[in-house]
């Protein structure tokens, strides 16, 4: 005979499921179904498009220097780059180890920021790809609002004393 692998044991109705994250689905919960795997694909290929990013930015920065702006124009525009950079680390950071709920002030989804965001993306690229190299991007969010509700399911499920309404009596 065949061995099979050993089946889960199944959930009981109403208990909390993880919330699957993108590439990795809902392994990242016990690290298992090609987890590590995925894991060094994600940091290559956040790599990668950082490479590919800057790469793009390197050539819209020649382009400004061959266009004899000067070089102030070409100071302000790298400036600029590396202001839009750090701002877009900052804010991927901060969705992938507190989560997008934590976001305040200027770092909250702002239609006006869309430019900045587009410029740092080479940063925020490099942030995915920094955290990838820790654990999945936003695997720690996740795990801690999934801990969350295992703990209240269980609290919940121990409170119950078998009475209607839960009264104890006196």
């Amino acid at each position: 005979m065949s061995e099979q692998p050993p089946t889960p044991a199944p959930k009981p109705v109403g208990a909390p499921e993880p919330e699957p994250i993108r590439f990795f689905g809902t392994s990242w919960l016990n690290r298992d179904g090609g987890y590590w795997l995925r894991r060094v694909g994600v940091s290559v290929g956040a790599l990668v498009a950082t490479a590919a990013a800057v790469l793009v930015l390197r050539f819209g920065v020649e382009g400004v220097a061959l266009s004899d702006s000067g070089g102030f124009v070409n100071g302000l525009l790298t400036a600029a780059i590396a202001v839009c950079s750090m701002m877009a680390v900052r804010r991927t950071w901060k969705v992938l180890t507190e989560g997008k709920d934590q976001l305040t002030g200027w770092m909250a989804e702002d239609k006006s920021l869309g430019a900045v965001w587009l410029i740092g993306g080479a940063g925020s690229l490099a942030a995915y790809f920094a955290r990838s190299l820790v654990e999945a991007p936003g695997e720690s969010v996740k795990r801690a609002a999934h801990q969350r509700a295992v703990e209240q399911y269980e609290k919940r499920q121990s409170g119950r004393s078998g009475r209607p309404g839960g009264k104890r009596k006196r």
